[in-house]
């Protein structure tokens, strides 16, 4: 494992190298004190351009590039607007596209109030929005999927200033859960809805969504949706709170030579069609699933475990369009960052929520305080059986399960028995590698 995420500090983002050109552009126009957080979440937007286009996974299933939802957390007026420069360059063409819509939505509006009550009205006209406002309703949300499906089956893109917007796009508060897993695994909506032309409206969602929020908020929205898969289906990036250093950050201007560079990768999104097997991000996800394993094993934390399968496919889902974006090409580099992706999303999760919402705490103080440990970390070199046993009392762990986590440790090689002493001692591999 490259990275520790049982530490308070950030797993560092690794040098943006070959075939991160794109990134490297789109965070150049970012202060410096926000790189790190906002690297994670620049993948909704852009694989919003994309349709028509599948990538096997490991697991052999096809996946599209959508259900891609990303929360970037940081304290308030922590620097999270900034994402909405990124954004509007991004959707630049989305938004001339919706604008021409919407004229279409209110000259029939207009036709439609100068009718008489006895005269044919015109037919709503078939208009599709790839870029909706952030306050939409669910009953626009639905019908707007119905229109991207038939046309094309374009992924709606959305950015959330406040988490809280969600309750309204998903019809409340208690839809939220069910929604974002239809987002997630492409479902259709799941809700027939009822109009004057007949029952309707179960389209699939193509649905890309960034959200930005507090620790506070983040905690307050999902306590209850802590262990029902929701957490793990949004990709996390916490920024923590800095130094008063009294310097206002600087960011960059989205002048004419930038968005001329930008287009260029846009165009790649947009032309790219058909089914795609990226052999070198399959073996990498294949290698995380093995570390993640052995990162719940160190932490004996089935939680973390769940998260980070789907923390996989996050960040497997933004591999696919940095391929796209480098041209259907691969790199070493390209698969450091993505290794990145997976890590820093656990270590957020564990920054925001680590003690679970106990006591329906929602400060962020605990929460850091009771994220995942690793457990052979806190024990020394060489230990006996009662030691583990005594630190897993003190972290509220069962005794009990002390022999069995010994074993796993033996199974995995982080540890070696001697029978002689009845010692246990950490192996070199496992000391070379923490």
């Amino acid at each position: 494992m490259t990275y520790d995420i049982t530490k308070k500090t950030a797993p560092a983002m690794p040098n943006l190298g070959k075939g991160l050109e794109f990134v490297k552009l789109a965070l150049s126009q970012i202060s410096p004190d926000m790189r790190e957080p906002i690297a994670p979440t620049l993948f909704d937007a852009a694989a919003a351009h994309i349709s028509g286009t599948e990538f096997m996974y490991p697991d052999l299933t096809w996946k599209e590039l959508c259900g891609m939802m990303d929360a970037l957390s940081a304290g308030s007026a922590g620097g999270k607007g900034q994402m909405q420069g990124y954004v509007e360059a991004m959707m630049r063409g989305a938004r001339q596209h919706d604008t021409t819509e919407l004229q279409k939505l209110v000259e029939w509006q207009r036709t439609m109030k100068s009718k008489g009550a006895n005269k044919e009205k015109p037919v709503r006209p078939d208009v599709t929005f790839w870029f909706p406002p952030s306050d939409v309703t669910n009953p626009a949300f639905i019908q707007n999927a119905m229109a991207c499906e038939q046309n094309g089956e374009h992924t709606q893109y959305y950015n959330m200033p406040e988490v809280e917007m969600a309750d309204k796009m998903c019809g409340g508060h208690k839809q939220v859960t069910q929604t974002i897993r239809n987002i997630y695994d492409k479902q259709r909506a799941g809700a027939l809805r009822a109009t004057a032309d007949g029952v309707t409206g179960n389209p699939t969602l193509r649905v890309n969504m960034n959200i930005s929020c507090t620790p506070g908020e983040a905690r307050n929205f999902f306590k209850r949706d802590l262990f029902n898969g929701t957490l793990g289906r949004i990709a996390f990036s916490y920024k923590a709170r800095g130094n008063r250093d009294g310097k206002i950050p600087r960011q960059g201007k989205y002048n004419e030579a930038f968005l001329c560079k930008l287009d260029e990768y846009i165009v790649r999104l947009q032309a790219c069609k058909g089914r795609f097997i990226v052999k070198p991000l399959n073996k990498l996800a294949d290698q995380l699933a093995a570390d993640m394993a052995a990162l719940a094993d160190l932490t004996d934390d089935d939680a973390l475990w769940d998260m980070g399968k789907r923390a996989i496919v996050n960040a497997w889902k933004k591999g696919c369009v940095l391929y796209i974006l480098n041209g259907q090409t691969w790199t070493r580099a390209m698969g450091d960052f993505v290794e990145w992706l997976v890590y820093f999303d656990l270590w957020s999760k564990s920054q925001i929520f680590g003690d679970m919402l106990k006591d329906g705490d929602t400060s962020t103080v605990e929460a850091q305080k009771s994220g995942p440990k690793n457990m052979l970390s806190d024990l020394p070199d060489t230990f006996n059986e009662a030691q583990l046993e005594a630190l897993r009392v003190t972290m509220d762990k069962p005794k009990e399960g002390t022999k069995r986590q010994l074993r796993v440790w033996m199974s995995r090689g982080f540890i070696e028995y001697a029978a002689q002493t009845g010692l246990y001692t950490k192996t070199n591999e496992y000391l070379k590698g923490k």
